[in-house]
């Protein structure tokens, strides 16, 4: 389990590695080679959100003793992830700056002026994300804690069930030894009244025995 996480984390680095380095030069590029280099940037950026997602699966089917290490590192992953999106929105607004001003022919105030204007809503939109990430984040710690305690608590019921049956076998042998001491006790108290009934009989022929004796002489 562990070695398909670390096998995704080996593609996800460099996969990172390239996107950052083309976002690093869409600016400097001519505008021909800066539409295909979006393109292909925002074609990568899915794929290391696929990869993303493939990692968080392996996460979940790891022991939660052994857990914690790799949900850590999953944090740091979505946070560069986080950035690198920040990075390209950043990037692709200057494209559209610059598009925008060879179309139509804008002056410098102005597209000064629509710059600062889509700076803001970026930031905007980066704090809304940061949000969403945080929340995403609890419900997936929330859903870890809720997976532990059903494991735990199955855990407890098969100690209850193995107490349960531990019982039954008790209650078994007891019943089994209840019934032998009855026995025992019966064919004790059987010998009893024999010895009784023998001790009876052996005086009254005694007795018998002593008054036809007197009787004699």
């Amino acid at each position: 389990m562990s070695s398909d996480f670390e096998g995704f984390e080996q593609d996800f680095a460099v996969l990172t590695a390239e996107i950052t380095s083309k976002i690093a030069r869409v600016p400097r590029l001519p505008p021909d080679e800066k539409k295909q280099m979006v393109a292909n940037v925002e074609k990568q950026l899915e794929e290391a959100k696929e990869l993303l997602e493939q990692m968080d699966l392996e996460v979940r089917e790891i022991p939660p003793q052994s857990r914690g290490m790799y949900s850590n590192r999953m944090r740091s992953y979505k946070q560069e992830m986080g950035k690198l999106e920040a990075d390209f929105k950043r990037s692709r607004i200057a494209y559209s700056d610059e598009v925008r001003n060879e179309l139509l022919g804008d002056d410098g105030n102005s597209s000064e002026s629509q710059r600062a204007h889509l700076l803001d809503n970026t930031e905007r939109l980066e704090r809304s994300s940061r949000r969403l990430e945080a929340g995403y984040q609890i419900a997936v710690e929330t859903e870890q804690i809720g997976q532990e305690m059903l494991e735990n608590l199955s855990h407890d019921r098969e100690k209850i069930q193995r107490a349960r049956e531990r019982l039954r076998e008790t209650d078994a042998n007891l019943g089994k030894s209840s019934r032998v001491l009855t026995g025992m006790l019966r064919r004790i108290i059987q010998n009893r009244v024999l010895v009784v009934v023998l001790a009876v009989i052996l005086v009254i022929t005694i007795l018998m025995a002593i008054t036809f004796s007197i009787r004699g002489h």
